[in-house]
C-alpha cells in the first residue's frame, strides 16, 4: 500500500502523463552526431553509423525533418543531466547507493538526484524503478518547447501564402487551366510528367511581395526560410508537403550543402583523367580515338553514342533492358536491369569494339557518369584505355556532343527508345556516316573511316611481306 500510495504522490506531482510507449533508439547527443555528420556531407547511412543508429532509423530522421537540420547545439549545458548520467545514476541506485552519495560522485547537489528520481522514474511498474532509458524519455519530452508556426495560428497570411505558392492558374473567365497532376505519392516532382500549371511563386517572391501588399498590417510578414520549413518539415504545420511540387524545382527535402559539393565519381582515379589521354588524340590525326556518351529516352531507355575523332565515324550500341524489367521490383545496389549498368555496358562495348583492329581502339574519351564504372575491365579485356573529361565540361568531347545532338532528330526528348531494335538503330547509324561533312572536306565519315581501314589492311600486308 505505501508504495501505491508512493506512486500517487509522484504523479501528482510531475503531473498526468502518456504512456512512454516503447523507449526512443537515441538520445539528443545522438541526433547532435547524427546532423553534424549530415552537415559535413556524408551519406545519410554514414551519419546513422556515426550516431549509432541503423539506416532505416537514419533515413525516418532526416525524412521527417525534411532535409532540415534543427541546429541543436554541438554540447549539452551543464545545468542538465545526460543521458550518459543518468546511467550512472541508475547504476549507483541498483547497487543501493544514497542520494547524497551520488551527488558526491556527480558533483551535483542532492536535490538534484533526489528531484531526478522522483520526476523521472519509471510509475509503470510496482516499485518507483528507476531507469535510465525511461527517465531520459522523460527528460526530453519535458523539455520539449515547440513553437507554433505561423502559418497556423494566422489564416490570413497562411490563405495568402497558399494562393500564391499553389493558387491554379485560371483563364479570364475563372475557369481552371492546365493538366491534372499526378497522384502524391511522397516523393519528388514526376520525372517528364504532367505537373500542375500554379501560380508557383517562389517563398522569397511571397515573403517581399507581403510588405507591399499589407505595408500596415505587420501581421502579415513571414520570412522565406519559414515557408521553406512549413513545406519541408511536416511537423511545423500550415502547409502540407505536396505543395513543395509547386517549388521550382520541386524538392520536397533539403539537400544539405556540403553534400550537394562533393563529388560523386569514385571510378575516376587520377590515371584517367583527360590530361592523361596521348597527345596524340589532340590533333585528330590519328584514327582510333574515340568519344563516348549515351542519350536517354524514357522510362529508362538508351543508346551509347561513339565516335572517331578523327574521321567523324559514328557507331551506336543498342541497350535493350534486361530481362525483368518493370515486373522485379527495384532493389538498392541489386541489379542494373534498365539496360546500361556498369557490367551491361563494359559487355556491350566489349561486343563492338572487339569487332575493330587494334590499330582503331587507342582510346575512349566518357563523360563522368556511373555507366562506366567498370572500365578498368574493358580495358583489361581489350586493352582499350578509358579517359574521363572534366566535369561539366562537354565541350571536351565536342564531337560526341556535336553527335548526340543530330541523333535527337531520330530519337527525340522525352521518347522510349528502347522501342527500336538493332537493325534500326544500325540505319540510323548508316544514315549518319553517310552525309558529307564540310570538316571532312565533303566527304563522308564513311569514306574516311573506311580509307583508314584500308591503309592498316594494306600497311599489314606489306609488314609480312
Amino acid at each position: 500500500m505505501r508504495s501505491k500510495n508512493r506512486q500517487k504522490q509522484v504523479r501528482a506531482y510531475r503531473g498526468q502523463i502518456p504512456s512512454p510507449g516503447r523507449p526512443s533508439v537515441a538520445w539528443r547527443e545522438d541526433r547532435m552526431r547524427f546532423w553534424v555528420a549530415i552537415a559535413s556531407g556524408v551519406k545519410t547511412r554514414d551519419a546513422g553509423v556515426a550516431a549509432g543508429v541503423s539506416e532505416p532509423v537514419a533515413h525516418r530522421w532526416f525524412l521527417h525533418a525534411g532535409g532540415v537540420n534543427p541546429q541543436l547545439t554541438p554540447k549539452l549545458s551543464g545545468r542538465y543531466l545526460s543521458s550518459s548520467n543518468r546511467e550512472d545514476i541508475a547504476l549507483w541506485r541498483a547497487q543501493g547507493c544514497g542520494v547524497r552519495e551520488i551527488a558526491r560522485r556527480l558533483g551535483r547537489s542532492p536535490s538534484t538526484i533526489s528531484r531526478e528520481l522522483r520526476r523521472n522514474a519509471s510509475t509503470r511498474t510496482y516499485r518507483l524503478d528507476y531507469k535510465a532509458s525511461t527517465a531520459q524519455w522523460h527528460a526530453e519530452r519535458r523539455a520539449r518547447r515547440p513553437k507554433t508556426a505561423k502559418l497556423i495560428t494566422n489564416q490570413c497570411l497562411r490563405d495568402y501564402v497558399h494562393d500564391k505558392l499553389s493558387g491554379y492558374v485560371r483563364s479570364a473567365d475563372g475557369d481552371q487551366l492546365g493538366p491534372i497532376g499526378p497522384v502524391w505519392d511522397g516523393k519528388n516532382k514526376p520525372h517528364r510528367g504532367d505537373r500542375e500549371w500554379v501560380t508557383a511563386w517562389s517563398p522569397e517572391q511571397i515573403a517581399h511581395r507581403l510588405p507591399i501588399e499589407f505595408p500596415d498590417d505587420p501581421t502579415m510578414r513571414i520570412s522565406h526560410e519559414a515557408i521553406y520549413q512549413a513545406l519541408y518539415v511536416p511537423a511545423r504545420g500550415g502547409l502540407t508537403r505536396q505543395q513543395a511540387w509547386h517549388l521550382r524545382r520541386g524538392h520536397t527535402k533539403r539537400t544539405p550543402r556540403a553534400r550537394t559539393r562533393q563529388q560523386a565519381w569514385a571510378h575516376v582515379t587520377d590515371a584517367t583523367t583527360l590530361r592523361k589521354r596521348p597527345p596524340e588524340a589532340d590533333d585528330r590525326k590519328i584514327a582510333g580515338h574515340w568519344e563516348g556518351d549515351l542519350i536517354i529516352g524514357l522510362n529508362r531507355s538508351a543508346i551509347a553514342t561513339l565516335v572517331d575523332r578523327t574521321t567523324r565515324f559514328a557507331m551506336l550500341v543498342h541497350l535493350p533492358r534486361q530481362t525483368g524489367y518493370g515486373l522485379i521490383k527495384p532493389v538498392k545496389n541489386g541489379p542494373a536491369l534498365a539496360g546500361y549498368g556498369a557490367v551491361t555496358m563494359k559487355d556491350a562495348l566489349v561486343r563492338i569494339f572487339d569487332a575493330l583492329p587494334v590499330d582503331l581502339r587507342r582510346s575512349l574519351t566518357w563523360d563522368r557518369g556511373k555507366e562506366m564504372s567498370a572500365h578498368a575491365l574493358l580495358t583489361q579485356e581489350i586493352g582499350l584505355p578509358v579517359y574521363f573529361a572534366d566535369a561539366k565540361s562537354p565541350w571536351q568531347r565536342g564531337s560526341n556532343e556535336h553527335l548526340n545532338g543530330l541523333l535527337r532528330q531520330y530519337f527525340p526528348k522525352g521518347t522510349d527508345i528502347s522501342r527500336w531494335s538493332l537493325p534500326e538503330i544500325q540505319a540510323v547509324a548508316d544514315t549518319i556516316n553517310n552525309r558529307p561533312r564540310r570538316i571532312l572536306k565533303w566527304r563522308t565519315p564513311a569514306e574516311a573511316f573506311a580509307d583508314r581501314l584500308k591503309s592498316l589492311q594494306q600497311g599489314a600486308v606489306a609488314s609480312t611481306g
